[in-house]
């Protein structure tokens, strides 16, 4: 990930730090606790973009959407620095297990596609 994204991180929680009126623990949870409250912003955005709710109708863009998602990684990238000093490493470790999960579930599936092509013949289980 772009150092200068961690940068802003870092910025971004010794400012929060610095405003905080909370103990540090409830500050941490405070911080989790704010994902729930951007994911419900990413909610209330797509509702709006497709007009879900007809007393309101369209109220949003999908370009509000993908700020909201913004608003949801910044908030995460916080929370995770929030809770180590070693947030940098904690992603990186974090997206290469799981590029390496998706590759190998991407070698099982081409596997699998591959016997769906040449299925083997099945039996019918004997009768009781």
């Amino acid at each position: 990930m772009d150092s200068r994204i961690w940068e802003s991180v870092d910025h971004l929680v010794a400012w929060l730090d610095e405003h905080s009126t909370q103990s540090p623990q409830e500050e941490r949870l405070l911080r989790l606790l704010k994902l729930s409250e951007e994911i419900g912003e990413v909610g209330a955005a797509v509702i709006g973009a497709t007009g879900q709710n007809p007393r309101k109708g369209v109220t949003h863009t999908w370009e509000d959407v993908q700020h909201e998602l913004c608003d949801v990684v910044f908030s995460a990238l916080v929370a995770l620095r929030t809770l180590t000093p070693d947030a940098a490493r904690v992603f990186d470790e974090r997206l290469a297990y799981v590029e390496q999960r998706s590759a190998a579930s991407r070698d099982t599936a081409e596997g699998e596609t591959a016997e769906q092509e040449t299925p083997e013949p099945k039996t019918a289980p004997e009768p009781r």
